[in-house]
């Protein structure tokens, strides 16, 4: 059995095979091969971690020469040539043509340590312990980003109290007509609320693990103006939903805001390689000599891919614009199946980030199931793991799109027609 190794060695806590039970050999662009030569249409890039898709060329060769030269792998955080690259490159092709006026602290090479780090910044700086957090959020899963997401499973695995977080409602947790903004604010102006004046408020523009619940760009600047007001610092957390899944690079873009902190990892090394980045303005940067620290925060090799990426697709508009494009014809798409199948409620999501809800993660795990038998790769999301996510690969032909949607089609047909099913089934009955 070729999964047998990993049923017998490895600790129940994987997930993602049990989705895809099969071993994956090699991978190109949008596709997956197994060992057995089976080819799969990836729709889940790593959970949005290879947004310009598998072993891009232009990447892969400039690690490949990199490693070839003898170049430094690991650097802690002295200065390296790649290093330096990276941060000229990142200034060049991002920051100053957003006016933006960042500084960057490399920290241990995951998502969760970067919001770890921003975290405890803001609490420095502010000298505050509360932080707002909203439903529905993923931050990760160490103590203080766990704190911060809204996840029972998560939060639950921690086995401890989790403490100095305040969840509030995100835009539309009580329907598109509830003023979320105004709640908040409501808890912050009264004295007697028990709330703890917050020393910042984390947030997605895009909550991905939630269920590709989208704010719109009003109710961002709202949270921004709101934030100034009651002196609080704004975190966007741009881990999954940053570096052009919406088509800007940062996510938050749309809105016109500009955020105090940023956290940045996933698709930042564009190939795969871990790295995560914290950008704060530089009046924030009040921090000691290596208070916040990682053996692997100098991943050089991941300095060298990401500095290919921001150099192959963000030099000028070009990319972008193809993001919006094929973002727009994929949720074309996804409209168009809300209105032929009933199993599905509501579309979700903007740019190359889609979501379709059903009626709850048995009808989601089905069409996953369904659409993994066809040959593509799309995972759930969630409260209930009830939304099919989309997170296609940014450079993803318009053909293969179309074929993965056509894919997703006939799952939703097959798990339509199992439902209707049932419910003769139950009229007979």
């Amino acid at each position: 059995m070729p999964l047998q190794i990993f049923d017998r060695l490895e600790s129940e806590v994987r997930s993602y095979v049990r989705s895809f039970p099969t071993v994956f050999k090699t991978a190109k662009g949008s596709w997956l091969t197994n060992e057995n030569g089976q080819q799969y249409l990836d729709f889940f890039a790593g959970a949005g971690t290879l947004n310009y898709g598998h072993n891009p060329d232009a990447l892969k060769s400039a690690l490949i020469d990199y490693l070839s030269s003898d170049g430094i792998v690991h650097g802690l955080d002295m200065a390296t040539c790649a290093k330096r690259e990276f941060i000229e490159t990142f200034e060049r092709n991002i920051l100053k043509p957003r006016k933006l006026d960042y500084k960057l602290q490399f920290t241990g090479p995951t998502g969760t340590n970067a919001v770890e780090a921003a975290l405890k910044l803001a609490r420095q700086v502010k000298k505050r312990h509360t932080v707002l957090c909203f439903t529905n959020a993923f931050h990760g899963v160490t103590s203080g980003s766990v704190a911060a997401t809204g996840s029972r499973k998560f939060r639950e695995a921690t086995g401890t109290a989790l403490e100095n977080t305040r969840f509030m409602p995100y835009a539309g947790y009580y329907g598109q007509d509830a003023n979320t903004l105004s709640m908040i604010e409501r808890q912050l102006k009264d004295p007697s609320s028990g709330l703890d004046h917050p020393a910042a408020v984390l947030v997605e523009a895009i909550q991905g693990e939630g269920g590709i619940n989208t704010a719109s760009p009003e109710w961002l600047r709202g949270l921004a103006a709101l934030c100034k007001r009651h002196d609080m610092l704004l975190i966007v957390d741009d881990i999954q939903m940053g570096c052009g899944r919406t088509g800007d690079f940062f996510s938050f873009e749309q809105a016109g805001i500009v955020p105090d902190i940023v956290t940045l990892s996933k698709s930042l090394s564009g190939y795969g390689l871990p790295m995560a980045l914290v950008l704060m303005k530089p009046e924030l940067d009040i921090w000691k000599v290596s208070a916040h620290n990682g053996t692997f925060r100098g991943n050089n090799p991941a300095f060298v891919t990401a500095t290919a990426a921001l150099n192959t697709f963000w030099q000028n508009s070009e990319f972008a614009n193809s993001v919006i494009d094929k973002g727009r014809f994929m949720h074309q798409r996804l409209i168009q199946m809300r209105k032929h199948f009933k199993i599905v409620s509501t579309v979700r999501g903007r740019g190359m980030v889609g979501g379709l809800v059903t009626p709850s993660d048995e009808y989601a795990d089905a069409v996953s199931a369904s659409c993994f038998k066809r040959g593509l790769i799309i995972e759930t999301c969630g409260p209930r793991g009830e939304v099919v996510k989309l997170l296609p690969a940014l450079t993803i032909s318009k053909e293969d799109l179309s074929t993965g949607l056509d894919i997703l089609q006939a799952a939703l047909d097959e798990a339509e027609a199992t439902h209707q099913n049932l419910l003769e089934k139950k009229a007979i009955a």
